[in-house]
């Protein structure tokens, strides 16, 4: 991995940085209070090319990778404006169509995902499943007269799929050789018949609403099917680590925000003649958060470098403990920056008190940290399985 950033690298940061800040947190704030997404932030950053940075060339996109995404995250939420759907559509979504998918598959979705007029959610976590995605009950089965596929099933806390034209829809099919359940993805277009989706009633205020989805005997053509049939988890974590790497960027950006927020904050309020700041009660927690959210980001770095380069494995170890970090960094800066302003920093004015809930949102998904810590503890260290 490069311990220094390249130019290109940073020239992508400074100008999606520009974009950002273009906009600002007060017209995210606004989208949020008025329900809907910041669709004119997303139609401007896919018409600059970022949304498809990780896509390829051939189909409308940059050509990069997650590393170049995770960069288009980190600063659009530096920025006070994080786009959790970015997590979702060209990384999840798009990454698993353009490794797996067919090309008529990558055709119809891949530049339309890239240019922004397309979305994909994706639906993986159930009721009774949660971390246990051995669990999930889904299927699918064909009908042997059509050779349709057809999809049963629920699927709970799936952003964005009442404005997503599709769903990727995690679902498990009998392999024909040892009759067990294994994993499979299908693309299921919004308004397909039994195709059903409930809003859940939600404390936390976000753009995208949190969606129950029922899955009724929905038919499907065989072409909804993403890749092989017989590639299991290969295709499934072809899109969780990338979740993890972005979900590390999203954190990163939410924290850089609320640890800026503050610094300005204490160099600028003054109690006893002198800036808060100075004082390193205030000081040395601010730099402590700068830290471990620096710490963070070359962890998320490694990770993005080890996937963009083939290594899954690399990559599914380094997403993990990316994610981790990110999460707990982000959590602790949102902490001291609210406390550092005191009062204010419970005010609308400053913006950061409804980052107290955003923030635990990156400690809980995609994947707690108690997994993470069972998957570090079992998978890097070698202990018995606690579970």
């Amino acid at each position: 991995m490069p311990v220094i950033e390249s130019e290109e690298h940073k020239a992508l940061r400074t100008a999606v940085s520009a974009l950002g800040h273009k906009y600002g947190r007060a017209y995210f704030t606004r989208t949020v209070e008025e329900g809907r997404p910041a669709t004119e932030l997303w139609a401007e950053a896919a018409k600059l090319g970022y949304l498809g940075v990780n896509l390829p060339e051939e189909h409308g996109g940059g050509g990069g990778g997650i590393s170049e995404l995770s960069i288009v995250l980190e600063e659009l939420g530096a920025a006070g404006c994080p786009l959790l759907l970015m997590v979702v559509s060209p990384a999840i979504c798009g990454t698993v169509i353009a490794r797996f998918g067919t090309e008529d598959q990558k055709r119809t979705w891949l530049p339309a995902l890239a240019d922004g007029t397309r979305t994909m959610a994706f639906g993986i976590t159930e009721p009774d499943a949660g971390s246990n995605s051995h669990r999930i009950t889904t299927t699918a089965r064909r009908d042997p007269a059509t050779g349709d596929w057809l999809l049963t099933g629920r699927k709970v806390f799936v952003s964005g799929v009442d404005t997503a034209d599709a769903t990727l829809i995690v679902g498990r099919t009998e392999d024909a050789r040892t009759g067990r359940l294994k994993p499979c993805l299908f693309i299921v277009p919004r308004d397909t018949p039994g195709f059903e989706r409930r809003k859940i009633d939600m404390e936390l205020n976000a753009a995208e609403k949190q969606f129950e989805l029922v899955l009724d005997d929905v038919r499907l053509p065989a072409d909804a099917l993403v890749g092989d049939e017989d590639a299991g988890l290969l295709q499934l974590f072809a899109g969780l680590n990338p979740e993890r790497i972005m979900t590390a960027a999203f954190a990163i950006g939410m924290g850089r925000f609320a640890l800026a927020r503050a610094v300005e904050y204490a160099r600028d309020r003054t109690v006893w003649k002198a800036p808060i700041g100075s004082h390193q009660a205030i000081a040395h927690p601010l730099a402590q958060a700068h830290i471990d959210l620096e710490l963070a980001r070359l962890m998320m770095q490694n990770a993005a470098y080890l996937y963009d380069a083939g290594d899954d494995i690399g990559a599914g170890e380094a997403a993990n403990m990316a994610k981790y970090a990110a999460a707990e960094a982000c959590v602790k800066a949102v902490d001291q920056a609210v406390h550092t302003l005191g009062g204010n920093g419970l005010t609308r004015e400053f913006g950061l008190a409804q980052l107290i809930t955003a923030a635990r949102v990156s400690r809980i998904a995609p994947v707690s940290r108690e997994m993470i810590l069972n998957y570090v503890s079992h998978q890097t260290l070698g202990l018995p399985k606690s579970y």
